[in-house]
């Protein structure tokens, strides 16, 4: 298995875990490091949606919370509607404008940029991204020097 097949996998095996019981849409997601870590999460709905948490950004505090800002390389994102694989539309999931935005700050701390892989659950439509292609007049602590 190549390495965001894997990456991609944790993303999908880990979406069965969410909380969405206001959208029922599930969204996994998985950073690995440059040392191979992964780490991964889920979206969590609340019914206040401004506390709402993307999947993305808790994929990301945690590699945070193991000191691995800077070693981030990439990410996976699977999404779609219902818990199950099988169940789900056939659209891409990418991040939303503020995960985009938290990717261009750890691709700054890092120096580097980073593969956005989206995929949906079945892992028949996969797409490889860049956080700079995603957000590419982004604004950050690079611009802060």
């Amino acid at each position: 298995m190549t390495e965001p097949e894997k990456l991609l996998k944790a993303a999908v095996d880990i979406r069965k875990n969410c909380y969405a019981p206001y959208s029922s849409y599930f969204v996994g997601a998985a950073v690995e490091t440059s040392c191979g870590s992964i780490y991964s999460s889920v979206n969590f709905e609340n019914a206040s949606y401004g506390v709402t948490s993307c999947a993305e950004v808790g994929a990301i505090q945690a590699a945070v919370a193991d000191g691995k800002i800077a070693d981030i390389v990439r990410i996976a994102v699977v999404g779609g509607h219902g818990r199950d694989s099988h169940e789900h539309d056939d659209q891409l999931v990418t991040p939303c404008g503020r995960c985009r935005q938290v990717l261009i700050e750890v691709a700054n701390a890092g120096q580097r940029d980073i593969e956005v892989w989206c995929a949906t659950p079945d892992l028949k439509k996969i797409h490889r991204f860049t956080a700079k292609e995603l957000l590419p007049s982004d604004f950050g602590s690079d611009n802060l020097k």
